[in-house]
C-alpha cells in the first residue's frame, strides 16, 4: 500500500455519510419525481434497503482480503493481465465519476450563484483544494470528515425546521397512484448515484484501524446518508409539489430559497449550498484519491503523490470537453451512469467475491484431501 496513514472507523463512517449525501443532495429530487412522481420518497427508501445487501457484498469483499485495496484484489484474483484489464476498467470508471463531480460543481456555480465565472476557473479552484488534500493523505482527510460531519448536521437540522411550516401534506397523495413500475424506474436512477459509486470505498478499505469498525461504520453511514436523502426528497415534494420539483435542476436548493422567518433568517439557500459544498467536496476527494492510489498501484509507482497534479489537470480538461454544457451531462446522468454504474458497482464486485469464494472453497477441499 502506498499510504502509511490511518482512518479510524467512526472516520471512516463519515466519510462514507458524506459520500452519500454528496451531489445527490441536490440533483436526486428532481430525478426520482420525474421517475416516481409524488411516491419518489418510496423509491428512495426502497433503494436504502437494497443497498444495504450491496454494501454487504462489498464489507464480505473486504472481509476475505482485509489488508488489500480493490487493486490488489484484483490482481490476486483474477491473474496478472486479467486483473491488470479488470483494474484498468474500475479505474476509469473513478476517473470518469471525478470529472462528472467536478462538472456538476461548476455547473451549480456558475448557474446558481456566479453566473459571471468562467466554468473553468471555478474547476481550477476547487480541484486545487481537492489536490492539497489528496496530498496531505488519508489521514488528514478523515480527521477533517468527523469535524465537517458535525457542522453538516448542524446546517440540515436548520434547513429541514425551517422548511416545516411550508409542508403540505396533500402533495403524496396518492399513495402507490400508479403502482410499483414507477417506484423501480427511480430506484434504477437512484442507486446509480450515489449507492453502486461506493465501491470506491474498497480503495480506502484496508487504511482503517479497526476492521470490524470499518464494516459496522460502512453500513451506517450509508443507512443514515440514505435516511437524510430520503427527507431530502420528501420535503422537496411536500413543499414544491410533484411538478414543481420536477421542473427544478436542483430542487432542495430552490426549495430553501423559499423559506423566509420574518426579515432576519433569509437566503437560507445558502445553507444548502455550504452543504452540498462540504459533502461534494468529499465526494469528490475519496473518488481522485481512489483514482490516483489505484493508478499508482497498477504501474507499481511507490508514492502517488507525484502524480497527483498532472492527474488533477487532466481531469480538468475532461469534465470540460466530455460534458460541454449541463443538458449533456444531464443526459448522460440519467441516460449512461446508470447502467455503467450497474456494471462496475455490482456485477464486477460480484465477479471478485464469486471467484473469491470458489477459489477459498478450492483450496479448502484440498486442505481436506
Amino acid at each position: 500500500m502506498l499510504d502509511n496513514g490511518k482512518i479510524t472507523a467512526n472516520q471512516y463512517k463519515m466519510l462514507v455519510l458524506l459520500f452519500t449525501i454528496g451531489s445527490s443532495i441536490l440533483v436526486a429530487p428532481a430525478a426520482l419525481v420525474n421517475d416516481a412522481k409524488q411516491d419518489a420518497w418510496i423509491a428512495t427508501i426502497f433503494t436504502v434497503i437494497i443497498s444495504i445487501l450491496l454494501v454487504l457484498m462489498y464489507i464480505k469483499i473486504h472481509s476475505i482480503f482485509p489488508n488489500m485495496t480493490l487493486v490488489e484484489i484484483c490482481e490476486l484474483l483474477l491473474g496478472k493481465w486479467i486483473g491488470k484489464f479488470a483494474v484498468a476498467l474500475f479505474l476509469m470508471y473513478a476517473f470518469i465519476l471525478s470529472g462528472a463531480l467536478l462538472r456538476e460543481i461548476g455547473d451549480f456555480t456558475t448557474t446558481q450563484m456566479m453566473p459571471d465565472t468562467p466554468i473553468d476557473a471555478i474547476h481550477i479552484v476547487f480541484m486545487g483544494v481537492v489536490v492539497m488534500a489528496t496530498l496531505l493523505g488519508l489521514e488528514v482527510i478523515g480527521r477533517s470528515s468527523e469535524i465537517i460531519s458535525l457542522w453538516l448536521f448542524i446546517l440540515l437540522a436548520i434547513y429541514f425546521i425551517a422548511i416545516l411550516p411550508q409542508i403540505k401534506i396533500g402533495n403524496l397523495q396518492p399513495i402507490l397512484g400508479e403502482g410499483m413500475k414507477p417506484i423501480l424506474f427511480g430506484f434504477y436512477h437512484f442507486i446509480s448515484l450515489p449507492y453502486l459509486e461506493l465501491i470506491v470505498f474498497l480503495m480506502i478499505a484496508p487504511f482503517v484501524n479497526h476492521q470490524k469498525g470499518a464494516e459496522k461504520g460502512f453500513l451506517v453511514g450509508v443507512i443514515i446518508g440514505g435516511i437524510l436523502l430520503t427527507f431530502v426528497v420528501m420535503f422537496s415534494i411536500l413543499v414544491l409539489g410533484v411538478e414543481n420539483t420536477a421542473r427544478q435542476i436542483y430542487p432542495s436548493y430552490a426549495l430553501a430559497r423559499k423559506i423566509e422567518i420574518g426579515k432576519f433568517f433569509q437566503h437560507v439557500e445558502v445553507i444548502m449550498a455550504g452543504i452540498w459544498f462540504l459533502s461534494i467536496f468529499y465526494k469528490l476527494t475519496i473518488s481522485f484519491y481512489a483514482f490516483v492510489l489505484g493508478l499508482s498501484q497498477l504501474f507499481k509507482i511507490k508514492d502517488y503523490r507525484p502524480i497527483t497534479l498532472p492527474i488533477s489537470m487532466m481531469l480538468i480538461v475532461y469534465a470540460i470537453v466530455f460534458h460541454p454544457n449541463i443538458v449533456h451531462f444531464f443526459e448522460f446522468l440519467h441516460n449512461i451512469w446508470p447502467l455503467y454504474s450497474l456494471t462496475i458497482g455490482f456485477l464486477f464486485p460480484l465477479i471478485l467475491l464469486g471467484t473469491a469464494l470458489m477459489k477459498k472453497r478450492q483450496h479448502h477441499v484440498r486442505g481436506n484431501r
